[in-house]
């Protein structure tokens, strides 16, 4: 008799595995496509088949100045969002984990202790018959329940737990890689800020003289009080610029310390010609994109994320095949006699099918809405590679174009170099000029020189930038 009834549990039990041999419901992930038209001309003007990209070089070979270094690796310590970040990552791993434990069932201790007493009337028994009214049950034992993965409901949505894993590690890339970008940018503005310091530091040395040079010369009855008074206002015109570019470095180290995890302090650093970024600016095949740029890999995580969802969805469809209770365990009217023998074990199994039929369209719509999601996430990811090109056009051309400006910049350098020094010769030696000639040249020269950090800023910027579109910075 035993033999049967496990027969036919068997039996029961097999169902499911025949049906799931027939083949599951839901659809095997394929990679979000990315349209050929995209990939020849995603770089605009800079189509290549090399497939060597800067993208693929580490950080440290990027930007060899130690001081730099230092700066990153505190902020990997140290900088709070990456932490936040990281411990995100630690969530997202955990729900993976316990994703993968749906497929099996659950086990849980049932002790409990039942009080009953009957009603003697309700029972209406004759008054020659005397039964025990109040009983107590103890039971000790174990309960269950599992759902089977028939449809591949179950395995679907372990696979999008997997793809928010990953696409939270995609993002600790992507903040990492805006780590070191941004730490860089600043630590370079920063450079570029103490040379444009020095350079108004040694225009108001070279003003000073010159009013000197002026206050001689009105001495001598060659000038008015006119052109000194004019000197004092180019030197004034100089020196107020000093609190502005103090106040850009306070701003900019305070920045910088916070990056990194710490107070406001001042940062050790080298001078901006002493460490330009010297590497060759490759960019790789645009398809690269989708291994090197985090935030690619994790839009197309989100797309697989919502895949996975439709398939949860769509496989709601379906009946739930499933064991939804069955327990095990010794029960007795007392607890002398729990463990009185065989006599005293009890066991249970229900298993069922359900079967969807009119819950007001919430399966319908669920499904409907899983669609859509999926559709928009593929967008997302489709804008993703277009951002990406569009940041990597840009870095190149940007930097192309600090080239061809330093180029002329030096020859404009030159040419007010040699007016400044005409004009004070001609101030000094002849009546043929004044000083507003001098004043003119004096404060072009010091806008160009300026300008001219700011172009050698622009091409470190420029190569930066491109580092940072093409997904490097987290190897």
């Amino acid at each position: 008799m035993r033999f049967n009834q496990s027969y036919k549990i068997a039996g029961i039990l097999a169902i499911p595995i025949l049906l799931s041999s027939c083949g599951v419901v839901t659809k095997k992930y394929q990679r979000a496509p990315v349209a050929q038209h995209i990939q020849d001309s995603l770089y605009r003007d800079a189509y290549t088949t090399d497939t060597t990209s800067l993208a693929q070089l580490s950080w440290k070979e990027v930007f060899k100045d130690p001081k730099l270094q230092y700066l990153i690796e505190e902020a990997f310590a140290n900088n709070y969002d990456f932490k936040n970040t990281i411990l995100q990552i630690a969530q997202a791993e955990a729900v993976y984990r316990q994703s993968k434990l749906a497929f099996y069932p659950t086990l849980s201790f049932t002790p409990q202790v039942t009080y009953n007493h009957a009603s003697a009337e309700a029972l209406n028994l004759p008054s020659n018959v005397s039964i025990r009214l109040n009983t107590t049950t103890v039971q000790l034992g174990f309960g269950t329940n599992w759902e089977l993965d028939v449809w591949g409901k179950l395995a679907s949505a372990k696979r999008g737990a997997q793809a928010s894993w990953y696409q939270t590690e995609a993002s600790k890339k992507a903040v990492q890689t805006a780590l070191v970008s941004g730490i860089a940018n600043a630590y370079y503005t920063l450079m570029a800020l103490d040379q444009q310091l020095e350079i108004t530091y040694q225009t108001i040395t070279l003003r000073e003289k010159s009013l000197t040079t002026i206050k001689a010369l009105k001495a001598a009855a060659v000038l008015t009080g006119a052109a000194v008074v004019q000197a004092e206002a180019n030197l004034y015109a100089a020196e107020v610029s000093v609190p502005d570019l103090k106040r850009s470095i306070r701003e900019l180290e305070n920045s910088l310390s916070n990056m990194t995890g710490k107070p406001g302090h001042s940062i050790q650093r080298a001078s901006l010609s002493e460490y330009m970024i010297q590497t060759p600016l490759t960019t790789g095949v645009p398809v690269q994109l989708l291994q090197n740029r985090p935030d690619v890999m994790a839009a197309e995580m989100g797309y697989r994320r919502a895949f996975e969802n439709t398939n949860v969805a769509k496989a709601q469809f379906y009946p739930t095949i499933a064991l939804t209770s069955g327990g095990i365990g010794i029960s007795a009217l007392t607890h002398k006699n729990l463990f009185a023998g065989t006599s005293a074990i009890f066991y249970n199994l229900v298993g069922g099918i359900t079967q969807p039929i009119f819950n007001r369209g919430a399966i319908r719509t669920n499904y409907k809405v899983s669609k859509l999601q999926q559709e928009q996430a593929l967008n997302i990811f489709q804008q993703a590679i277009l951002a990406a090109g569009q940041e990597v056009s840009n870095a190149l051309y940007a930097y192309e174009t600090s080239l061809d400006k330093q180029t002329t910049r030096a020859k404009q350098i030159a040419a007010l170099e040699k007016a400044v020094n005409f004009n004070m010769q001609l101030l000094e030696y002849t009546s043929t000029t004044n000083y507003t000639d001098v004043l003119t040249s004096e404060q072009s020269l010091l806008t160009a020189k300026l300008a001219g950090v700011s172009d050698l800023l622009q091409q470190n910027t420029a190569i930066i930038e491109l580092y940072r579109a093409l997904g490097g910075g987290w190897k």
